[in-house]
């Protein structure tokens, strides 16, 4: 990332305040995001035309980043995930999109671009861009495949000490409920959510550590700390280009989780309007959809360049048959808000050893 003077990142510090941020570049547009996503490649048109990339401030999850927006933390856009946007939107936190500045909007995936949820009273609040699973990763040389087919592995105490789960309520909970026999969390009872807890109790005995960022767990299983974990697509793919003994499986007797991100725009934001829209636009082009399969081992939301691809890398990455991706899956949509919360809650305890 750039940072133009040290003068210009020490102001733009002191305005983005106590979230963390790694470098201050166009101020005005400041993405609130998830570490990773400053990666230059993915928004290439914007840096193009502007000759400078946005500032990135991040999050390590989005109740995180929920609070601190809703606490007087100020961004033009941020990165959420489809079970925040109903609470996020409630909360008086978005601004509805114009999605006639959005080029590709005709091109998005419809399972995606129209779930329920993205959109409120004919206004849309989403735009989703990449998704993917949170599956079973694990070391290839130091863990028998056979050891792998079931989520039953997070709480043998044969692993104790060498598993990581994300410090996210979605992710754990998305493990927890499928391990339980739960693929529809939106109809989640009080008792179901009791026995996913009670599972995630058992996995705390056999954490490590909860795992923050991709980085970090990438470092994790590199040095053999961590043998098991609970993991995005990234960490397989990434650590697999390296040459390391590290993969994902999705076959598990009880499946994997699906996810959907993408951007949302701030209510009174400060920073450019037509900015906000070519960041969304670069996002959204051939070139980005390509690089976020190939490097991050990712979907993209836009079907039309998706279908463009390489078969091959597609078929490498699992992406070949759409429909064969989301089946034995929980998949993440929004979730009640009284059940999440009571998930957010029940999650800290879970951490805290209680």
């Amino acid at each position: 990332m750039k940072i133009k003077t040290l003068l210009g990142a020490v102001v733009a510090g002191a305005m983005i305040g106590t979230a963390g941020v790694t470098a201050a570049a166009d101020s005005e547009l400041v993405i609130f995001d998830w570490a990773g996503y400053e990666d230059p490649e993915f928004f290439k048109s914007y840096s193009e035309k502007y000759g400078d990339d946005p500032t990135f401030a991040y999050f390590g999850d989005e109740e995180e980043a929920f609070q601190k927006l809703r606490s007087g933390f100020k961004a033009d856009a941020s990165h959420p995930c489809s079970q925040s946007i109903p609470k996020w939107r409630e909360a008086g936190l978005l601004e509805p999109i114009d999605t006639s500045k959005i080029k590709a909007w005709g091109q998005l995936m419809p399972g995606l671009r129209d779930m329920e949820g993205f959109s409120h009273e004919g206004k849309v609040y989403f735009i989703p861009i990449d998704w993917g699973s949170t599956s079973v990763t694990y070391r290839t040389d130091k863990v028998p495949a056979a050891d792998v087919a079931s989520l039953q592995i997070f709480k043998d105490p044969k692993y104790r000490g060498r598993i990581s789960i994300g410090d996210n309520v979605d992710d754990a909970y998305a493990l927890g409920f499928l391990a339980t026999g739960v693929t529809d969390w939106t109809k989640a009872t009080d008792a179901q959510l009791k026995k996913a807890s009670e599972f995630l109790r058992e996995v705390h005995k056999n954490v490590r550590t909860y795992w923050i960022d991709g980085a970090t767990l990438a470092q994790l299983m590199s040095s053999g700390e961590v043998l098991i974990s609970w993991a995005w697509n990234e960490t397989a793919t990434t650590m697999a280009a390296e040459g390391q003994p590290v993969a994902m499986t999705r076959n598990t007797k009880e499946g994997s989780t699906t996810w959907v991100c993408g951007y949302v725009k701030m209510k009174n934001h400060s920073g450019s309007d037509a900015k906000f829209y070519d960041f969304i636009n670069a996002w959204l082009e051939d070139r980005t959809a390509d690089y976020i399969v190939s490097a991050w081992g990712y979907g993209h939301s836009n079907a039309s360049a998706m279908a463009k691809m390489d078969p091959k890398v597609l078929q490498e990455k699992g992406f070949a048959d759409l429909d064969k991706f989301r089946a034995n899956t929980l998949w993440q949509a929004p979730v009640p808000p009284k059940l999440r919360e009571k998930m957010i809650e029940e999650f800290e305890k879970i951490k805290a050893g209680f």
